[in-house]
């Protein structure tokens, strides 16, 4: 028989036909269905390498009823934060012989629907998800029929998500960033916020009222604005607090993609950070370092989350039977440059914030 490309399309019965074997003995080979003898094996191997036969993952995922896939569903692939919990996840799955496919949803819950239908179509085995503002998986997600659910959400968890999620602690971060900044003196201290359906963006507000509710400061409602987690409303919503008279003296900007557009609102209106206005994101990304001033933020483990949703996805994969986990990852202020201490600071003493040097660790809650 002639020897056929990698290209060509090899059935079965072909390699069958020159190994002189069964085609039952050929799939027992190609699936690990069974046990086949030595030297019917090394016969179908041969034939399998002399006929350049491929077989197919999705064949093979079709019959046992899943395939070694893993969807990851995120909501904006442009924002440097996401491809780190990307890496992180892709990392783990690989090691485990799994495979992803990656769908960006720009945000908008009906993509988002539309992807998590057709992952669950391809019989993928598992889902990653950081949802979508608005997000409704809760109602599009059927009961898997072991009763545990093959989905993890990271980042946050959209409203009356009750099963498994990897975040950060999101509220301790936003508060011990605003902390500091009223450490150093600062009392008009301002907010660019994200999306309110968001349940990260909540927990951010909820870190910053807490703080100020604790050293008795006030905050105008005009001075907390809600963003979109992107520079471009970074920009608008810095350009709109510079405009205040009187203006904030410090903005805590709940991502550092939104902090870098309040950097070029304050650099077109002339204004210099931190001497004029002293600024903090959240997330830590690495162009924080590169910045001018170098950007003070909160550093949450994207990579971390990422690698942990996998395992846990994983478990789930492998008959985990466990009540749902949420794993709560430490978070971290890194002081750089962009904050400036006042000349009041000296009336308002207090304990100095000083970061943890402990790497992240997750935190199990039930």
């Amino acid at each position: 028989m002639a020897k056929l490309t990698p290209t060509s399309q090899v059935t079965m019965r072909e390699i069958a036909e020159q190994a002189d074997v069964s085609i039952g003995t050929v799939s027992h080979v190609v699936n690990g269905t069974a046990v086949v003898r030595p030297k019917l094996k090394l016969r179908v191997l041969k034939a399998i390498r002399n006929l350049g036969f491929q077989p197919s993952a999705l064949a093979q995922g079709m019959r046992r009823n899943r395939i070694r896939m893993l969807g990851i569903i995120v909501p904006d692939i442009t924002n440097p934060f996401f491809p780190a919990v990307v890496r992180g996840a892709e990392d783990v799955a690989f090691n485990e012989s799994y495979r992803v496919i990656l769908c960006n949803t720009d945000n908008k819950p009906a993509k988002e629907a539309l992807y998590v239908a057709e992952l669950r179509s391809f019989r993928a085995s598992g889902l990653l998800i950081i949802p979508a503002a608005g997000s409704d998986i809760v109602s599009e997600l059927s009961p898997d029929p072991s009763g545990i659910q093959r989905v993890v959400c990271i980042d946050r968890c959209p409203a009356g998500w009750t099963g498994d999620a990897v975040v950060a602690l999101n509220e301790t971060g936003a508060y011990q960033a605003t902390k500091y900044l009223i450490q150093s003196g600062h009392r008009n201290l301002a907010l660019i916020t994200g999306p309110s359906l968001l349940a990260n963006s909540v927990e951010r507000l909820n870190g910053f009222r807490k703080a100020l509710s604790e050293a008795r400061i006030a905050v105008s409602p005009e001075f907390i604005q809600e963003a979109a987690f992107d520079s471009r409303s970074g920009y608008e919503a810095g350009t709109r607090l510079l405009r205040m008279l009187p203006r904030p003296t410090a903005i805590l900007a709940c991502n550092d993609m939104m902090a870098l557009g309040v950097l070029r609102a304050l650099h077109e209106r002339g204004l210099r950070c931190p001497e004029d206005v002293s600024l903090v994101g959240f997330d830590n990304l690495e162009f924080c370092e590169y910045t001018s001033p170098a950007l003070t933020s909160v550093y949450q483990p994207g990579y971390q989350m990422g690698a942990a949703a996998a395992r846990l996805l994983i478990e789930r994969i492998n008959g985990l039977q466990d009540p749902p986990k949420r794993i709560v990852l430490e978070t971290e202020l890194k002081v750089r440059n962009s904050v400036l201490p006042i000349a009041s600071a000296a009336d308002f003493p207090s304990q100095s914030v000083r970061p943890s040097k402990r790497k992240a660790k997750p935190v199990l809650a039930g």
